[in-house]
């Protein structure tokens, strides 16, 4: 059971320009060391929100799930897909980190700070599948679609529904108009 976690924390130090400085940093004082991306793996960021959903789908999935990381304080998710220079993922809020980008870090199986693994890395280097994210993320999306839908509010009478939308003056349409 000891060598999983030390196989983690050999396979994420090794993305630091100096790995045994790195796992004196996670020792000490913050327990965050910087990591880059782009080697091992690129980092898709998003927001907490969109994340949370997006992974919840991720983990009814087959295959073991790659490592994802939380900003508490920033209120981001990040997921880490295998490196890949010529990617380009596009979206409101959605950062990809890849080549010449770095993130910060605690050890596996450590909490520091405002850092925490939501899936650990667990050594053998396992990452998400791009295309499974996103699907998940599209799924994602269209459930926070309905749940703005369903919250948006006219301000003169109440919740905006379909049937109240249709109608003029905020009637709904099926009542007939004086």
């Amino acid at each position: 059971m000891q060598r999983a976690p030390k196989q983690a924390t050999e396979w994420l130090a090794a993305a630091a320009t100096n790995p045994r400085d790195c796992k004196r940093q996670w020792r000490g004082e913050s327990g965050i060391a910087v990591l880059a991306c782009g080697r091992f793996w690129d980092v898709l960021s998003m927001s907490e929100e969109l994340g949370l959903l997006a992974l919840d789908t991720l983990l009814c999935v087959a295959p073991p799930p790659g490592p994802v990381l939380v900003d508490a304080a920033a209120r981001r998710v990040g997921f880490f897909l295998p490196p890949d220079p010529k990617c380009r993922w596009i979206g409101s809020d959605i950062r990809y980190l890849g080549q010449d980008a770095w993130i910060a870090a605690p050890a596996p199986h450590r909490a520091a700070g405002r850092l925490r693994w939501l899936v650990p890395p667990d050594g053998s280097g396992t990452l998400f599948v791009p295309a499974a994210v996103e699907l998940a993320l599209q799924q994602a999306l269209g459930t926070l679609s309905m749940q703005a839908g369903a919250r948006r509010l006219c301000p003169t009478c109440g919740p905006a529904t379909p049937r109240a939308r249709a109608g003029s003056g905020g009637r709904p349409a099926d009542r007939p108009t004086p």
